[in-house]
């Protein structure tokens, strides 16, 4: 069993190092309240410049993909389940702040993560 976790494991990190495109739309900061027992999701928007880097749309600035940015969330989402998470932004949200299929998929599975993290109570490191 722990080498099936291990070949798994080895193919999600590999798979999380590859190049994706950023969605217009924005982006989304996720984490869990599990005081609340709930799965938060705070939606940030950005404009993508010719090199393709996320920049804020305020300033100008290029959005860091590592380290901790001050910046106003437009949204913040919230859900018990991954699947209530996803009603909220896919379905009952208009426009869809997600305009790429790559990242609605991405979404989904980091809000099973963070839905598993707080079923388990274990801590969530958003991917």
């Amino acid at each position: 069993m722990d080498l099936i976790i291990d070949d798994l494991t080895a193919i999600d990190d590999k798979l999380s190092q590859r190049h994706i495109d950023l969605d217009p739309n924005g982006y989304f900061i996720i984490y869990i309240d599990k005081n609340e027992r709930l799965i938060y999701a705070k939606h940030f928007t950005n404009v993508i410049d010719e090199r393709g880097l996320a920049v804020d749309p305020e300033t100008g600035k290029v959005i860091p993909a590592r380290g901790k940015v001050e910046r106003t969330n437009t949204t913040v989402f919230s859900g018990r389940t991954a699947k209530e998470l996803c009603v909220q932004i896919f379905e009952q949200t208009q426009p869809c702040p997600v305009s790429f299929l790559d990242h609605a998929a991405y979404l989904g599975r980091e809000f099973v993560r963070a839905e598993l993290a707080l079923v388990t109570e274990k801590e969530y490191v958003q991917d």
